[in-house]
Protein backbone atom coordinates (compact mmCIF):
# COMPACT_ATOMS: atom_id res chain seq x y z
CA UNK A 1 0.00 0.00 0.00
CA UNK A 2 3.24 2.80 0.73
CA UNK A 3 3.63 1.73 -2.77
CA UNK A 4 0.76 4.02 -4.19
CA UNK A 5 2.34 6.70 -2.25
CA UNK A 6 5.18 7.08 -4.72
CA UNK A 7 3.46 5.64 -8.04
CA UNK A 8 0.58 8.18 -7.59
CA UNK A 9 2.61 11.25 -7.63
CA UNK A 10 4.82 10.03 -10.37
CA UNK A 11 1.85 9.25 -12.82
CA UNK A 12 0.46 12.84 -12.03
CA UNK A 13 3.91 14.25 -13.21
CA UNK A 14 4.02 12.02 -16.28
CA UNK A 15 -0.02 13.35 -16.64
CA UNK A 16 1.52 17.21 -16.40
CA UNK A 17 4.15 16.07 -18.91
CA UNK A 18 2.32 14.87 -21.75
CA UNK A 19 -0.48 17.81 -21.37
CA UNK A 20 2.09 20.30 -21.31
CA UNK A 21 4.08 18.67 -24.52
CA UNK A 22 -0.01 18.94 -25.80
CA UNK A 23 -0.28 22.31 -25.46
CA UNK A 24 3.30 23.26 -26.78
CA UNK A 25 2.26 21.50 -29.63
CA UNK A 26 -1.19 22.63 -30.46
CA UNK A 27 0.65 27.03 -29.61
CA UNK A 28 3.19 26.01 -32.40
CA UNK A 29 1.12 24.46 -35.08
CA UNK A 30 2.26 20.78 -35.03
CA UNK A 31 -1.32 19.98 -35.80
CA UNK A 32 -1.66 22.26 -38.99
CA UNK A 33 -2.27 20.26 -42.39
CA UNK A 34 -1.99 16.92 -41.13
CA UNK A 35 -2.95 15.89 -44.90
CA UNK A 36 -0.46 17.01 -46.93
CA UNK A 37 2.54 14.71 -45.71
CA UNK A 38 -0.17 11.67 -46.45
CA UNK A 39 -0.16 13.01 -49.95
CA UNK A 40 3.32 14.06 -50.45
CA UNK A 41 4.21 10.60 -51.52
CA UNK A 42 1.99 10.71 -54.53
CA UNK A 43 3.26 13.74 -55.66
CA UNK A 44 5.39 13.74 -58.64
CA UNK A 45 6.62 16.79 -59.33
CA UNK A 46 10.24 15.99 -57.71
CA UNK A 47 11.58 16.74 -61.11
CA UNK A 48 13.36 13.89 -61.16
CA UNK A 49 12.92 11.41 -64.56
CA UNK A 50 12.65 7.86 -63.12
CA UNK A 51 12.04 6.16 -66.95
Amino acid sequence: MTILLLLIPISLLLIAIAGALFVWAVNNDQFEDLDRHGFDILDDSSGEDNS
